[in-house]
């Protein structure tokens, strides 16, 4: 199949199936539950996600999470100009708005999401871009591949076994290759998910690190999010090979007034919602 007959998938494909309410619930949930779950919600939910936060997120922006940090003026890659001929894997892509923007700074990115669906808008988008539909806890690269991963909000929340993503990123990195991943900020687990004031009040604790799930009447897991404290994840990153180079905690700017599910300009001006790990591979 070619591009333009894959591209046209999705304005043909029939709507994705949609399910009665899921149950919310806390418990474990294993590497291959997490997996699947992640890889079917993605599959249903793209098209309403690229329909909500397409303009946000634009067709070339590197957005580094609700906030609207844009990797344009942070920088935590390197300098725009140090991208250039840089082989830079984007893991968790979606639309792959993040590699495009990487491509016109001279970069060879590849675009790697778990999610057939989201690579689909990928590629109705355009551009040409390299594409993969693989599991970030299984990278289909030779070691050495790349100077530099990213991942905005993409595979590391997601997944039970987040040292083992680690690891895989630490394998296809050259030596000195920086890996820097934008998740949740652990915090905001013990708020309520909600953008108004009820989100202001701590109601679980911090230190509970069973699973979000959302399951159906079976008990299948159809959403997972997995929680790490900022320890763990700063242990996860030691595990994985890397040295923690910074911690960036993005401030709520006061041009942004959109709600974005839990994040809000009255949440994100009194608790952080984003943090961004930038490291580097030993």
């Amino acid at each position: 199949m070619n591009q333009e007959d894959y591209a046209s998938e999705v304005a043909s494909e029939a709507d994705p199936v949609s399910l009665e309410d899921p149950e919310a619930t806390r418990r474990d949930a294993g590497e291959a539950e997490s997996s699947r779950a992640s890889r079917s919600w993605w599959d249903r939910n793209a098209d309403e996600y690229q329909s909500d936060h397409g303009a946000f997120l634009g067709d070339d922006r590197f957005v580094w999470g609700p906030e609207g940090l844009d990797e344009a003026e942070a920088a935590l890659l390197g300098p725009a100009a140090s991208l250039r001929d840089k082989d830079i894997l984007e893991i968790g892509a979606g639309a792959a708005q993040c590699s495009r923007w990487l491509a016109a700074q001279g970069a060879r990115p590849v675009a790697l999401d778990l999610s057939h669906r989201q690579l689909q808008h990928a590629l109705r988008i355009g551009d040409d871009l390299p594409l993969v539909e693989a599991d970030a806890g299984r990278l289909p690269f030779r070691a050495g591949s790349f100077d530099l991963a990213c991942s905005a909000y993409g595979a590391v929340p997601f997944v039970a076994d987040p040292v083992n993503v680690m690891r895989e990123v630490h394998r296809v990195l050259r030596p000195g290759g920086r890996w820097v991943f934008s998740v949740t900020h652990p915090v905001r687990w013990a708020f309520p998910d909600e953008p108004g004031p009820e989100g202001l009040s701590v109601a679980a604790s911090y230190f509970d690190r069973t699973a979000y799930v959302e399951q159906d009447e079976q008990g299948r897991a159809v959403y997972v999010e997995h929680h790490r404290t900022i320890g763990d994840r700063v242990r996860d990153v030691v595990a994985g090979g890397f040295r923690l180079l910074d911690l960036v905690e993005p401030e709520w700017p006061e041009w942004n007034s959109q709600e974005w599910g839990g994040w809000s300009p009255l949440r994100g001006n009194l608790i952080p919602g984003t943090a961004i790990f930038v490291c580097e591979r030993d």
